[in-house]
């Protein structure tokens, strides 16, 4: 029997390139996997097996024929439900679009993997529009926490995390606009890859926030998070967002030796109100990369407060032809936020764009000083499903909204950012540590977070 929840891309890969098995076997153990678990995660909108087998039965012919099926030969994944995938409704996790035409080719980054010998095995659950941190869809339920199915796995990108992280499939693909990679792989103990602003093609998936939308990868390890990176890099004319930067790929270097680095945390904004689960893992990532300063990324509470207007305001924008006929087809939470937006005063949004770019300003010359800063992923451990407050400190708070505390000021400028599962002694769920580097610089994140899965510091483990 394959030991397919516990194998690891490169491993699949590997073992289907040398014939010791077929794509088609791991295909049926991936599909077998899905219908035995994700009754209890609810990760999947759509499952795919006539695709799936009949991409896996490629990989064979080709290696049956002598020629090379790529780096990915064989390897399931899935798609949050934003990504175009050819013959479904690109949902976006919501209910207006089901009765949009199915979409008529692959998201590019789909092509790519598959270009690379993966093989798609379906779409995954979201919040609506991508617009929240919880993954509790109002149309297509809440996703499960696979360590504990009472919690959430997280939001936006949930059913991605938890697909990763339950073992259905081993890689996962994304969109982070405030933190819904960097949150849900938090949560889920899982690692996740946000790339800078314009470094992979948002072409063919369903966009949030056009000047914050980031796609990027989930993994169980750091290797096959850098794999999937790498394979998905390359210009895209088809996103005019996407930067005409050369392909730099991260894994020639992913084992060298971590030395000399710059490293220091973020203090201010970016712990206060964190629990102790969080800034215990902050200090366990700190030490063990030798970090002894702190710093401060000045008016991080106003990037937040900015962030959000400008989140609110292009969210609405796109949206305003449905909320003005199909209101009522939206999930409340998502509909009283666009609204919110839709009536924000333009000075505000103008306001929030100048201020985006003195910050940014500031974050760069912090990252002159320093090679790598470091930050809490969440303020805490995955809450309850249906749980509408946390307490932060001395604040109750609410959930849906401020599990991006210290992930929405980084991504409203855009930096690159591996998110790294740290299991404090006796815990039973994962928290998360942001390796924040400048742009351009994924490679360098993806190295120190190899280095601390290598030294046992982060890492990820199977739910019992």
């Amino acid at each position: 029997m394959i030991p397919y929840p516990t194998l690891a891309a490169r491993d699949i890969a590997r073992q289907v390139r040398r014939r010791e098995i077929t794509a088609a076997e791991i295909t049926e153990a991936a599909l077998a996997t899905v219908n035995q678990q994700n009754h209890r995660l609810n990760a999947f909108t759509a499952v795919l097996p006539e695709r799936a087998r009949a991409e896996a039965v490629r990989v064979d012919v080709d290696i049956a024929a002598g020629h090379k099926p790529g780096p990915l030969a064989g390897v399931p994944f899935a798609v949050k439900n934003l990504f175009d995938v050819k013959g479904l409704s690109t949902l976006a996790g919501s209910k207006i679009r089901r009765d949009v035409p199915p979409a008529q080719q692959d998201a590019s980054l789909i092509r790519r993997l598959a270009q690379a010998g993966a093989v798609l095995l379906g779409a995954l659950n979201m919040d609506e529009f991508a617009y929240g941190f919880v993954t509790e869809n109002a149309h297509y339920g809440a996703t499960h926490n696979p360590y504990d199915t009472a919690r959430i796995a997280g939001g936006s990108s949930g059913g991605s995390a938890a697909a990763v992280a339950g073992g259905l499939v081993p890689l996962a693909l994304g969109s982070d606009t405030n933190g819904s990679i960097r949150v849900p792989a938090s949560l889920c103990g899982i690692f996740g890859l946000k790339p800078t602003y314009g470094r992979l093609s948002r072409a063919g998936s369903f966009p949030f926030v056009h000047s914050f939308d980031h796609v990027g990868g989930f993994a169980r390890n750091v290797a096959d998070l850098a794999l999937c990176y790498d394979l998905m890099q390359g210009e895209d004319p088809s996103d005019p967002a996407q930067s005409l930067r050369p392909i730099e790929p991260s894994l020639p270097n992913l084992q060298m030796p971590v030395e000399n680095l710059r490293v220091a945390v973020l203090g201010g904004w970016f712990q206060q109100g964190a629990l102790a689960d969080a800034l215990d893992a902050l200090a366990r990532v700190a030490a063990a990369l030798g970090a002894t300063a702190t710093v401060e990324l000045a008016a991080s509470d106003v990037a937040r407060a900015a962030a959000f207007c400008v989140t609110a305001a292009e969210g609405a924008n796109l949206h305003l032809p449905d909320l003005r006929v199909r209101a009522g087809d939206y999930d409340p939470a998502t509909r009283s936020r666009f609204l919110a937006g839709a009536l924000l005063p333009g000075q505000y949004l103008l306001q929030a764009q100048r201020f985006r770019a003195w910050y940014r300003a500031q974050a760069l010359e912090l990252l002159q000083q320093y090679d790598v800063l470091l930050a809490p992923a969440t303020p805490c451990i995955a809450p309850l499903v249906g749980q509408v407050f946390m307490k932060l400190g001395d604040r109750e708070i609410p959930v849906r909204a401020n599990l991006g505390l210290y992930t929405q000021p980084i991504s409203f400028i855009g930096l690159p950012v591996v998110t790294a599962p740290v299991w404090l002694d006796g815990a039973e769920l994962p928290i998360g540590v942001q390796i924040i580097t400048a742009p351009w610089r994924e490679a360098l994140g993806l190295q120190v977070a190899n280095y601390l899965e290598l030294s046992g510091v982060v890492g990820y483990r199977a739910p019992a």
